[in-house]
């Protein structure tokens, strides 16, 4: 499976991985800004997600094995490795797997540990777009709007909505066998999982995936990892405050 990707500037290379239910599109702003930097980025949507293909399989280990055949196909190696939410956790996974590919590793806002399931909510909404009959954007927000009240969260979302022919909705996401793998998004680290390059993890000062007791997981899995704080951001600290991540994120690479 190759993976598809958006691929911007010149350069060493920089790979950008999205979130659960995310896609590559999400990251065009900033991908553009690293681009400019002197990089070649590569915004790239992982398997079931954006427009890469579906298919059944679906965990860590084949996010893994889809990134190396990406890199592969592309001959990169010495690459700057950037990953948000279930992304950070295939960039940690990868770096430990392949540490002569990466140079430079960068988490956003998740940590190595377990993490419970608390997407049903979002999958459920999602599912409860009746595709055959929804016959706009707004009317899929007031659906969707049953199940999550966040406005930003339902415009994210609802970036995976798209024609697919005149009058005809498609979901980008492979809902299905996101429903059916969905605990897998919180699968720990293993702990033999080590990477001794240099790592930045970023965490937003209103979010709780990184706790000031993940350092020392941190640390074991991760020994020259760096760990900063962006101010007036949540989850999405990409999206809730660009200027402090990407300033952050130069100074650590260059």
């Amino acid at each position: 499976m190759i993976l598809h990707s958006n691929i911007l500037g010149q350069g060493q290379a920089f790979i950008i991985l999205h979130g659960f239910l995310g896609m590559s599109d999400n990251w065009k702003t900033l991908g553009r800004k690293f681009s400019e930097q002197g990089y070649e980025v590569h915004l790239v949507d992982q398997r079931n997600h954006g427009r890469s293909p579906h298919d059944a399989e679906f965990n860590y280990q084949v996010l893994i094995r889809d990134l190396e055949q990406y890199c592969d196909s592309y001959k990169l190696s010495n690459i700057v490795l950037l990953g948000h939410s279930m992304g950070g956790k295939v960039s940690m996974l990868f770096a430990a797997k392949y540490p002569q590919m990466v140079s430079k590793l960068i988490v956003a806002d998740i940590s190595p540990r377990y993490y419970p399931v608390y997407h049903q909510t979002i999958l459920e909404g999602l599912s409860a777009l009746n595709l055959d009959v929804l016959t706009s954007r707004k009317e899929a927000d007031e659906i969707l709007a049953n199940y999550v009240s966040e406005f930003d969260v339902r415009q994210f979302l609802l970036k995976n909505l798209y024609w697919v022919e005149k009058g005809k909705f498609a979901l980008r996401i492979n809902l299905k066998v996101l429903k059916d793998n969905v605990e897998e998004i919180g699968e720990a680290l293993p702990t033999n999982s080590i990477f001794k390059g240099d790592t930045l993890f970023l965490r937003g000062d209103k979010s709780d995936y990184i706790s000031i007791n993940d350092e020392a997981l941190i640390k074991s899995h991760f020994p020259k990892a760096t760990l900063n704080t962006i101010e007036n951001a949540g989850h999405w600290l990409h999206a809730e405050n660009p200027k402090d991540f990407f300033n952050q994120i130069i100074k650590f690479i260059k």
